[in-house]
């Protein structure tokens, strides 16, 4: 069968069954693994699927993926974010880290630093954290998300406004054309409010595939953070809204330039 009869026949699949997977889809065509990644590469590109590890699922503007599917999805590409901005925590530092699979990924980068000292509402970030004996870890509490491991809630907000800590590290849902930071959950949103009001700079770390995406509670814009680090250069518009707004943006990560003819 030819991509082009294909395509529509995953896309139904896809809205019949939540998501698709690589294996279960070239069983199903009788065609490769490597032609079926083809195919929802050409999907995600198009926007009407969202790549995941082993797979794919349709693109939602209200309701954020399974944690398990954020956590494998861009996985090198967040290691990569996650290096670049734990090289720029001095040892000893105050930090907060919120709610994300790309702040989870800072910590691991963090367990080998020295004398820092840790806020965070996350309870996988603190359990990653719990290995770093030179590591003070000090949990907000707060109403338990389940799906995640993330605490959040006026508990949380309260909290955090107890502190004054050097960087505060967040991430986000989705980045639209304006530059806001957008989330899914309007509860984490005031979290990521209260961390960016406590904190003497705000780091946002996000890879390339929340420029793709939309969600419906605004954080704020670019414009109140220091830094943005992310894996990909950023769409003209965007970057000289940075430039403008003073947001330095660093980019890092397997991919550091668009390709040739791009």
């Amino acid at each position: 069968m030819a991509q082009g009869f294909r395509l529509p026949e995953i896309l139904d699949i896809a809205r019949a069954e939540g998501r698709v997977t690589v294996d279960d889809l070239a069983q199903r065509f009788g065609v490769t693994a490597q032609t079926i990644r083809r195919d929802l590469a050409e999907l995600d590109d198009t926007g009407k699927l969202e790549r995941v590890h082993g797979g794919a699922i349709l693109r939602s503007g209200t309701v954020n993926i399974g944690y398990q599917e954020r956590a494998a999805l861009n996985a090198e590409e967040k290691r990569a974010i996650a290096r670049a901005c734990a090289a720029e925590i001095p040892q000893g530092a105050s930090v907060f880290l919120a709610i994300g699979t790309t702040t989870e990924a800072v910590a691991r980068e963090l367990r080998r630093h020295a004398g820092l000292m840790v806020v965070t509402n996350n309870m996988n970030t603190a359990n990653i954290l719990a290995e770093n004996p030179d590591c003070q870890v000090i949990v907000t509490g707060g109403t338990l998300r389940r799906s995640d491991g993330g605490l959040t809630g006026p508990l949380t907000e309260g909290a955090i406004r107890q502190f004054k800590v050097d960087i505060a590290v967040i991430g986000c849902s989705a980045l639209d054309a304006d530059g806001d930071m957008l989330d899914y959950d309007i509860h984490e949103v005031g979290v990521s409010r209260a961390l960016i009001a406590q904190a003497r700079k705000a780091w946002l770390v996000v890879d390339h595939s929340k420029l793709g995406r939309t969600a419906p509670a605004r954080i704020d814009s670019l414009a109140v953070l220091d830094s943005l680090f992310i894996d990909r250069p950023l769409p003209e518009r965007l970057r000289v809204a940075c430039e403008g707004w003073g947001t330095r943006v660093v980019t890092c990560g397997p991919v550091a330039e668009p390709p040739p003819g791009d």
